[in-house]
């Protein structure tokens, strides 16, 4: 699909599934962010981690543009706003969510409490990359948008750069967030994060998508163009996640033996 498909026909029950699912998925989200706030002291940092990807999302015009994608807008759509002349539906909020504050909120959980390591990091931008293809394959097979630009290594109809180039994104969110909840020194500096969501989905995406973005809008771009130009960006991503990796502390934790009543006596003697 090489033109852009604006006539194309929404699939109003695939929009009801995607609007109703995500935004369900939305308050389980939000609701288990609060909960593991509240463990750690009442912080707000993890609802806010959620609450700046939904926030975030009204900067997916940008990405649409870079991305060759389409939302279907015809009759029926549920749409709040349009920019670049692509009506936005009301679930892009609900969707950044669940698939990029979930997965970043458990990163960032994870690192405060030690239990990062860089295998679990490496586990969960897989889980990212596959959670962004069921959620995408969907969408774009059951008619309720498209990548219609000349994309390459498509699974059904997602390119799935798309979804390697978001793994690496919420790494990135998450390991940015974890800087910042470090060092705050105010309850309000937390509200940095409704900065950092678009910075670090701007920065990895054109950053390392750069090649890509480049290739789908050649003057008589080709194949090979966009093959090399998908492969460069997926291995800048690899590089991105294992920066990230990188800096994850790698402090032990070392429980001490008990003493027995024995060795007690020895070193009262000795001392």
């Amino acid at each position: 699909m090489q033109t852009v498909p604006v006539d194309h026909p929404l699939n109003l029950t695939t929009q009801d599934v995607l609007t109703f699912g995500s935004w369900g998925l939305t308050v389980v989200v939000l609701v288990a962010a609060i909960q593991m706030g509240r463990r750690e002291g009442g912080t707000p940092f993890y609802a806010l981690m959620v609450l700046a990807a939904g926030v975030g999302a009204f900067a997916e015009p940008i990405y649409d543009v870079m991305m060759d994608l389409h939302f279907y807008s015809t009759e029926g759509m549920f749409t709040h706003f349009t920019a670049f002349g692509v009506a936005q539906p009301i679930w892009t909020h609900s969707g950044y969510i669940v698939l990029y504050g979930s997965a970043a909120i458990m990163i960032a959980r994870l690192l405060a409490r030690g239990e990062l390591t860089r295998n679990r990091l490496f586990a969960f931008a897989g889980v990212e990359v596959i959670m962004s293809c069921i959620f995408e394959v969907y969408g774009t097979s059951q008619d309720g948008y498209a990548y219609w630009g000349p994309h390459v290594f498509r699974l059904f109809e997602y390119p799935v750069i798309a979804g390697v180039l978001e793994a690496a994104q919420v790494v990135a969110f998450a390991m940015a967030a974890a800087v910042l909840r470090k060092q705050a020194t105010q309850t309000w500096h937390l509200l940095g994060l409704f900065a950092i969501f678009p910075g670090t989905f701007f920065l990895v995406n054109c950053g390392a998508g750069w090649p890509t973005i480049v290739a789908l809008h050649l003057e008589d771009t080709s194949r090979t163009a966009v093959v090399i130009g998908t492969l460069l960006s997926m291995c800048l991503a690899a590089v991105i996640v294992r920066l990230a990796a990188a800096m994850i502390p790698h402090a032990t934790l070392v429980q001490a033996a008990p003493v027995r009543p024995e060795e007690a006596e020895v070193d009262t003697k000795v001392g």
